[in-house]
């Protein structure tokens, strides 16, 4: 971590879904994105979890790379979430 900071920030974040089909395409579909989130002042950690869920470990050295970290998670759950709306729709 940076020695100027006196902390971390780490944080779990879980995206659970109805099947592991879901999951497993919202995982493929997020990947290419995914090498870009890593940054020197934060890590992102995306795993599948056997439960159905997308889970995403970040650890940050400072407040602005944690919430930019975040605002990618939640984005990221947002086009998931439009993509089974317009699916359920068709």
């Amino acid at each position: 971590m940076n020695q100027a900071s006196s902390f971390s920030i780490k944080s779990r974040v879980e995206l659970e879904f109805k099947t592991a089909e879901i999951r497993d395409i919202s995982y493929i579909s997020f990947l290419p994105e995914f090498n870009k989130l890593q940054t020197r002042r934060s890590k992102i950690i995306m795993e599948k979890e056997k439960n159905f869920s997308l889970v995403f470990k970040v650890q940050s050295q400072d407040i602005t790379a944690f919430r930019a970290s975040m605002n990618e998670i939640i984005s990221l759950g947002k086009i998931i979430d439009n993509t089974l709306k317009l699916a359920k729709k068709s």
